[in-house]
């Protein structure tokens, strides 16, 4: 695998241009504005100016010199407290394919869609009270290449893999904050959720052996965040017991899953005809269940990697039968409205966007080539433990996809000592989930009522998660 050392130590002049500007910058405290030519004031959809401080831009990735090369897009939102002492925080959205504006607008940005009727109009946006930009900077990426806004430049580069992801995020970042030297000293956390639990652990890792190895510049590294987040192949395994601890499944249907499978759910012999026909029986049960989250309704657009190009589809039935699309009955209905306002060409104008750069704009590229070359990332929890990182590591207590029994699991293989033992943690005077702190600095929470993206579900009680966890607060 290449490096981003093997980058810069194929390129000297690269190298040393990037040391002597970190060096002119520590020694003179320089602090440079956000460039004013990124600057978005306004957004179509949303009235009046931006009450918030959002940046979008390009940057150019490869993952050596000798690479082709990608053009990644991001939106970059200041802290709305402190900017220059809260962290800065690279958000993943997960896929792989999902643009980081599905992070922003649906999950922990400052915006949202109106829950409105929609007339085939630009969809509005309005102002969300618990923005995880209350406390921290946060940039949201466009990764892989030919996810949301960002693009490959040569057909050789529209092939993206793990590895790629790995070393385009580690190499972003270095270049962001030589473009932004205001936010060298800036605490670092990397964060995401779902999918995103498979790089991010990996990025964490890189982004410290450069560090140890002197790469400039010295990005200031404290910590990682994942929400519902896939870690291992056997996670799928720890969805019937789930099911069963939910009263999904019946005992009888639990125990003959149990006798005949042996508890192997993910790769299923076969020859076993016994445990296929049970394990049949058992999808046919939970079938019209929510896998994001076991309580809402099941629809269409369930899961939130849920492509694009079926929600443009039934927007095209609904107007095709005259009928409009009704309030929204379904949180992920919301997804529906992100490509008819990103596709808009005042608000690609808004924000940016290079003309002819992409076609359409999905929220989630499904399509994307992609070669997934590691289905663990248990591997480097193993590590950053081992090097006394800060992790959180959160649960929305009412996801299938990936249910908090196998976080909770692969916590446990760590193989840690507990140092803040089970307990509730609180909002509002009431229980918002449960947590226990573990002595490699890993704290990990339920979202008491989230689904496999909590903030979406729960933002207020996230928000406080969020904040005292950065403060070193107990949750």
């Amino acid at each position: 695998m290449a490096t981003l050392s093997s980058y810069y130590n194929g390129n000297n002049t690269t190298m040393l241009i990037f040391a002597f500007l970190v060096i002119v910058l520590q020694s003179t405290h320089i602090v440079f504005a956000t460039s004013e030519s990124n600057i978005v004031k306004f957004l179509p959809g949303f009235e009046g100016p931006l009450p918030f401080v959002l940046e979008t831009g390009y940057i150019e990735v490869s993952e050596t010199e000798r690479d082709e090369n990608a053009e990644v897009f991001y939106y970059f939102i200041e802290s709305e407290n402190n900017p220059k002492q809260d962290p800065l925080l690279l958000w993943l959205t997960g896929g792989p394919g999902c643009s980081g504006f599905s992070g922003l607008v649906f999950e922990i940005g400052p915006l949202a869609f109106k829950n409105e009727v929609y007339n085939g109009s630009l969809p509005n946006l309005f102002l969300r009270q618990h923005s995880w930009t209350k406390v921290s900077n946060i940039i949201f990426l466009d990764l892989p290449a030919g996810t949301g806004f960002s693009y490959p430049k040569t057909e050789t580069a529209v092939q993206q893999s793990t590895w790629t992801l790995v070393q385009n995020a580690h190499q972003f970042l270095r270049k962001w904050l030589i473009d932004h030297p205001k936010f060298l000293s800036n605490e670092v956390y990397i964060a995401g959720d779902s999918y995103s639990g498979i790089p991010i652990p990996i990025i964490v890792q890189e982004i410290s052996y450069e560090n140890e190895g002197g790469l400039q510049p010295r990005i200031n590294l404290q910590g990682y965040i994942l929400g519902n987040a896939i870690t291992t192949p056997k996670d799928d395994n720890y969805q019937i017991p789930f099911n069963h601890a939910h009263a999904l499944i019946s005992d009888e249907l639990y125990q003959s899953l149990q006798k005949n499978c042996k508890g192997e759910y993910t790769n299923i012999d076969p020859q076993n005809a016994l445990c296929l026909r049970v394990f049949q029986s058992y999808k046919e049960t939970i079938s019209g269940v929510s896998g994001t989250h076991i309580l809402e309704p099941k629809c269409e657009s369930d899961f939130h990697t849920v492509s694009s190009r079926r929600l443009i589809d039934k927007a095209r039935d609904i107007f095709s039968s005259s009928l409009t699309m009704t309030p929204l009955h379904c949180r992920t209905d919301a997804y529906f409205l992100s490509p008819y306002w990103a596709n808009d060409d005042n608000v690609r104008k808004a924000l940016h966007i290079r003309k002819g750069s992409i076609g359409k704009w999905k929220r989630c590229n499904n399509d994307l080539p992609f070669k997934h070359e590691t289905l663990n990332s248990f591997p480097y929890h193993a590590n950053l433990s081992k090097k006394g990182f800060r992790s959180l590591i959160y649960s929305g207590d009412h996801d299938m996809r990936v249910p908090f029994l196998a976080t909770q699991a692969w916590i446990r293989s760590l193989n840690y000592s507990i140092v803040d033992d089970w307990r509730p943690w609180y909002s509002n005077d009431q229980v918002a989930g449960y947590t226990r702190t573990y002595s490699n600095r890993m704290t990990f929470a339920t979202v008491k009522g989230g689904g496999h993206t909590a903030p979406e579900y729960k933002p207020e009680e996230c928000l406080g998660m969020l904040t005292r966890w950065l403060s070193n607060n107990p949750l």
